[in-house]
């Protein structure tokens, strides 16, 4: 039985040429590069020349990259590295942030912004939030379970002319701004000052690189509070022996899938609609969440009323269809998706829901082949 893996947000294949850039630095090229001799700071000048090919993407400054243990390690040290510093302000998220956002984000005065039905954040909403204490905010550029695409440049021209009013009346505090695009990488420009940001985590797992890498990219004007500290790695921001071969990884799959992404962006955009469209004519009782329009071209999320996901997703998994239910992070939670609940979805319908993630393996005739198997099931 071939297996037919609908789960690319969960985690994507590592690519052969990614693969292939990593193997020596586990190997004769295994240096630490912080020491002296000319083979380390060999190795140090490819760590640099991996943190600018990530910067290239960014629009940034190559400085302004700092390499992290994967989106939860960059998310953690974005927000509790400004909070700690202003522990009494506000910080403002909206309620379909992955974990890594919301949980440290409850730590200080959080502001959660509700959204709209297919899971945007309206500009109105988050305006009306943002008061004279609210240094930080954070708004993921692409969600991880029903693939909604936020419109990050209009909140980015929006906290713009906040800092301005607050700049004419005084107001000191800083305001950043910060987006999560671990799903958004494959897909969408990342270019900082496009889209007016001050905060991007990206993550190696979900572009066909390694696993356990990750990068914050910090405007040079932000001040961060370092959250793992001795040898002063990364800037002072980010202590310990760097992943050499995950940082080189995490470069090479971000220059493959940017470089490629128009290219890739169309083909999936034709196996959504494809698959949507079949899907639809199986089961005619299925609801598509989240937006039609500003949608992830890889992301199909639906329920199906009256199922219960957790025997469809195992009698899929029996089938030989890999797929989910929602955020691979929180898979061992019972509770029902806070995203889909702050959408709009009562629990049974969140319970009935299923969500299949395209990639760069997936074919039409997998897709036809899963409505074939989905349609028996239910």
């Amino acid at each position: 039985m071939n297996t037919i893996y609908l789960d690319y947000a969960a985690a994507t294949p590592m690519d052969e040429s990614v693969f292939l850039a990593m193997q020596p630095y586990f190997t004769e090229r295994f240096y630490n590069p912080s020491a002296t001799y000319l083979a380390a700071q060999s190795v140090r000048k490819d760590l640099e020349a991996a943190r600018a090919q990530v910067a290239y993407w960014l629009g940034s400054r190559p400085s302004e990259v700092i390499f992290t243990a994967g989106t939860t390690e960059a998310n953690n040290l974005a927000i509790n590295g400004v909070m700690q510093q202003y522990p009494d302000a506000n910080i403002v998220v909206s309620s379909i942030e992955h974990e890594s956002v919301l949980a440290p984000a409850h730590e200080y005065n959080c502001t959660e912004l509700a959204v709209s039905e297919t899971g945007i954040v309206e500009l109105e909403t988050l305006r009306s939030a943002i008061n004279d204490q609210t240094v930080f905010v954070s708004v993921m550029y692409a969600n991880n379970e029903v693939g909604t695409i936020q419109q990050i440049h209009k909140i980015g021209q929006l906290i713009a002319d906040i800092r301005r009013d607050r700049r004419s009346r005084q107001v000191n505090l800083p305001l950043y701004f910060h987006t999560d695009a671990a799903q958004a990488a494959n897909y969408l420009d990342l270019h900082v000052a496009r889209l007016g940001v001050d905060f991007m985590t990206l993550n190696g797992g979900k572009i066909y690189g390694p696993k356990q890498a990750g990068v914050l990219y910090v405007n040079a004007h932000a001040r961060l509070q370092p959250q793992i500290k001795g040898g002063g790695q990364e800037r002072g921001l980010r202590s310990g022996t760097e992943n050499i071969a995950g940082a080189i990884g995490l470069g090479v799959a971000l220059n493959m899938v940017q470089s490629d992404r128009h290219q890739e962006v169309a083909r999936l955009q034709g196996l959504q609609k494809h698959f949507i469209e079949q899907l639809t004519a199986a089961i005619p009782t299925l609801v598509l969440n989240g937006s039609r329009n500003h949608r992830l071209p890889n992301n199909v999320h639906i329920t199906i009323p009256g199922q219960d996901n957790e025997r469809v997703l195992m009698a899929l998994d029996e089938a030989g269809v890999l797929c989910a239910a929602g955020s691979a992070c929180s898979a061992s939670n019972e509770e029902p998706s806070h995203v889909l609940r702050a959408m709009g979805l009562s629990d049974s319908q969140a319970q009935a829901s299923l969500r299949f993630t395209l990639g760069r393996q997936t074919t039409e005739e997998e897709l036809t082949r899963t409505v074939e198997i989905l349609a028996t099931l239910v």
